[in-house]
């Protein structure tokens, strides 16, 4: 990679897997692949609510899934998914390991 990994961790107040699955579908690949950029995603169940880790190949790919992809089908609003907007918290990754 000749960029630096960028992370980003999105906390859903209350969120569920229900909300999650639709959600994802609603902003990945109907394929089921990772959006340009996207190197990991994860998420589960935590402490009121709901996670989601993503690493991107570079901060300009995050921007990109999220100004062009995620913002606006959020704004559009997804039924079934998340209800609020996550609380965001992003990352300059020293190291992935894979």
């Amino acid at each position: 990679m000749g960029s630096t990994p960028y992370g980003v961790v999105h906390f859903f107040p209350g969120g569920t897997k229900e909300q999650y699955d639709v959600s994802v579908a609603a902003v990945h690949p109907a394929d089921g692949s990772l959006p340009e950029g996207q190197i990991f995603h994860a998420g589960g169940a935590s402490a009121g609510g709901w996670t989601i880790m993503a690493v991107h190949d570079s901060k300009e790919s995050w921007e990109k899934f999220r100004d062009d992809t995620l913002l606006p089908r959020l704004k559009e609003g997804i039924e079934g998914g998340f209800t609020t907007p996550p609380e965001e918290t992003t990352i300059d990754l020293y190291k992935v390991m894979p």
